[in-house]
């Protein structure tokens, strides 16, 4: 059975920062591709950023480029969100997600993604 679970999340001033990890059991996030997601009240889930291991990329959605930073823990099976310099508008339910196994989902849309955690709640003060 394939559990995965975020932490990290919390309430944070304008300009601070905050980390976020994920840990999964059942599936090993070096051999698939993996990201975070968020989503906002009222608003559709979107990807922030993912790592497209078929493709040797990791891609950034343009609003946290050069404010986030994904990384993954091979030897412990962990996946990070680092945020930096976080805007109000960063506020949202933070989502790790992983695919199926041997499925290339090229992109970082949340449809791409089969294996989602309960997520974990930013909020960031203005």
């Amino acid at each position: 059975q394939v559990q995965v679970e975020e932490s990290g999340g919390g309430l944070v001033q304008a300009g601070g920062s905050l980390s976020l990890s994920c840990n999964a059991s059942g599936l090993t996030f070096a051999t698939r591709d993996v990201g975070w997601f968020r989503q906002a009240p009222g608003k559709e889930r979107e990807g922030v950023s993912c790592i497209i291991r078929s493709e040797g990329r990791t891609d950034y959605a343009d609003s946290v480029k050069g404010r986030f930073t994904i990384s993954r823990d091979n030897a412990k099976n962990l996946l990070y969100l680092q945020m930096h310099s976080l805007k109000p508008e960063d506020t949202a339910l933070y989502y790790c997600a992983a695919s199926t196994s041997g499925y290339y989902t090229h992109d970082c849309r949340p449809n791409s993604y089969t294996y989602w955690g309960q997520g974990t709640q930013v909020t960031v003060s203005s």
